[in-house]
């Protein structure tokens, strides 16, 4: 069965940028926010947010369950101000609440059961979904200005198929493929970007002038 998007909140679009660790999202996310000016609210990645606020990571099976039950409850809450706070806005979250299960010790399912909600209620949060595939998949390094990333490249790679398989039952699914020119990727990523917010409807205001 197909679950449409259900209308926001703040009847507005709720687009996803997801992917492997390396893939460009928030490179891409950044420039789009900048180009658009108040069009456009980003929600942050609540992992960063989390692991750089002090909480401990580690590999331990229940430390990884504890930390991706705190960036769940952060993202959702993340989205929930910035809908809130711009609510004639694209929102453009830095990943989105389905991640955490590919991030999951075990199948992915358990992560929904802990969490109190399925995949497809999860997916219907948002309107859209564009998934940046990690540079590693083309053999690729995938070192970057994140200071908490830590995932080997052949984690990289597992994430990435993990994220894919899960995100790519939404009923508006957008892959950006590696390419091994990171300007030709994001150039090409920007302009899935810019499509998905013409046609998803999204209300376009005038930019202010600078």
């Amino acid at each position: 069965m197909t679950h449409r998007p259900k209308k926001r909140s703040n009847g507005h679009c709720r687009i996803v940028l997801t992917g492997g660790p390396g893939g460009g999202k928030t490179t891409a996310g950044d420039l789009f926010r900048r180009e658009m000016g108040d069009r456009v609210a980003m929600v942050p990645e609540a992992a960063t947010m989390v692991f750089s606020g002090g909480f401990p990571r580690s590999t331990l099976p229940h430390a990884v369950y504890a930390a991706q039950r705190a960036i769940y409850a952060v993202q959702r809450n993340l989205e929930d101000v910035q809908a809130a706070l711009f609510p004639d806005r694209v929102l453009l979250c830095d990943r989105g609440t389905v991640d955490g299960a590919a991030y999951w010790p075990g199948e992915p399912h358990h992560f929904f059961d802990e969490i109190g909600s399925t995949l497809e209620r999860e997916l219907a949060r948002y309107d859209a979904v564009i998934f940046f595939e990690s540079a590693a998949v083309g053999g690729m390094g995938i070192e970057g200005g994140n200071p908490i990333r830590n995932e080997s490249q052949e984690l990289a790679v597992k994430l990435d198929h993990k994220l894919r398989a899960l995100w790519s039952k939404h009923p508006r699914f957008m892959l950006v493929p590696h390419n091994p020119s990171f300007f030709k990727k994001i150039s090409f990523g920007l302009a899935v970007l810019d499509g998905l917010v013409s046609d998803l409807g999204c209300k376009k205001h005038p930019r202010k002038k600078r």
